[in-house]
């Protein structure tokens, strides 16, 4: 495969393969989120959070994809589902990235949609924001 040649949901669908199955491969991972960042503006919200929590799951830390992610959310949230919200927060409590703006727009969003989450994506948001020590607004 040429990852030039990846559009936004091969490479959620990689990276969430790889996390899947628990098979880590840094090299791989490294480029793939290099290529993400170039490509960040196209990546609709269920991508960016399956993409995440794959890191996340496999314990890879890219500071510089979480960061990007972090600005891209808060500049183009639309309308988001809860399982995207909690496995947003999950993984940057997870791989232990702080983004206190982030988790302030999720607070936010999370309080409107409180009705759709079910019972593991609240526990999950509530470990997150404990986890990782942010107090919601």
């Amino acid at each position: 495969f040429r990852i030039d040649d990846f559009n936004s949901q091969d490479i959620a669908n990689t990276v969430w393969a790889y996390a899947s199955v628990g098979h880590s491969s840094p090299k791989l991972l490294d480029t793939i989120s290099h290529k993400a960042m170039e490509m960040l503006d196209v990546f609709n919200l269920q991508a960016i959070a399956n993409t995440i929590w794959a890191y996340a799951t496999l314990g890879h830390s890219s500071p510089k994809l979480f960061d990007s992610i972090s600005h891209k959310v808060m500049k183009n949230h639309g309308n988001p589902k809860s399982q995207e919200l909690a496995n947003i927060v999950w993984a940057y409590a997870t791989i232990g990235h702080s983004s206190p703006k982030l988790f302030d727009l999720i607070s936010q969003k999370s309080i409107e949609k409180l009705h759709a989450f079910k019972p593991q994506e609240m526990a999950s948001t509530v470990w997150a924001y404990a986890t990782i020590g942010h107090l919601s607004p």
